[in-house]
């Protein structure tokens, strides 16, 4: 009996630990769940991020005639996405790669800023383009959420910096959804969210799809 307890808490103990080493590491092991049931097809559209895309469970009704594979994790931050690039990213062998992610970064930590989501943004188009280099990449603009609207200044300077930056890029692009989501006034639009003001419902993305389809890869 002594001999199963410690066995269990050795167990218990590795578990902990890779959970607090490995954030998200759950997820990650439902993704490669998925895969070992049904391998997604290469070729696909990849899209990656944060709980943008993660909620977007029926994101492939609003672009029909396009296969998409939704890799989206909930609260995952630019580094979450460059840490499982290699489970989440290349393993895909995709033709596009559409990316939501860095609001999160902001949120997490006062120390960071505009730039420091723009330089883990670069870090990770690097590292795509280092095994991917002639792929498609898309960015999806940092959302104007109404629960970090404290955020906004930070998050429109952070959106500047990356749509300059991929002006100069090749097979890369900016798409704004930042100014589609407010009002003349330049409030934020909040019937296109959900009661937590910061994940969308149905009609938010019915805005992001307008934006994002002109730009998919037959």
């Amino acid at each position: 009996m002594k001999i199963l307890r410690s066995f269990l808490l050795v167990i218990a103990t590795v578990y902990v630990s890779d959970c607090i080493a490995q954030p998200f590491a759950s997820e990650i092991r439902e993704f490669k769940r998925q895969d070992s049931i049904h391998f997604p097809p290469s070729q696909a559209i990849l899209f990656v991020g944060s709980s943008s895309f993660h909620f977007w469970t029926d994101v492939n009704s609003y672009f029909p005639g396009y296969t998409i594979i939704n890799r989206g994790f909930g609260g995952s931050s630019l580094p979450d996405v460059i840490r499982y690039a290699d489970e989440i990213i290349f393993p895909y062998q995709p033709k596009q790669v559409v990316i939501y992610c860095g609001e999160n970064d902001l949120a997490a930590s006062a120390a960071v800023h505009a730039d420091t989501v723009f330089e883990r943004f670069k870090s990770l188009l690097v590292l795509i383009r280092s095994k991917m280099p002639g792929e498609n990449i898309l960015f999806i603009s940092l959302k104007p959420s109404p629960s970090r609207e404290r955020l906004m200044p930070d998050m429109e300077a952070a959106n500047l910096l990356i749509k300059t930056y991929l002006s100069l890029q090749t097979n890369a692009h900016f798409i704004d959804v930042y100014h589609i989501m407010l009002n003349p006034d330049g409030t934020v639009i909040k019937d296109i969210f959900k009661d937590d003001m910061l994940h969308m419902n149905p009609k938010g993305y019915a805005l992001w799809q307008k934006e994002i389809a002109p730009y998919l890869s037959k």
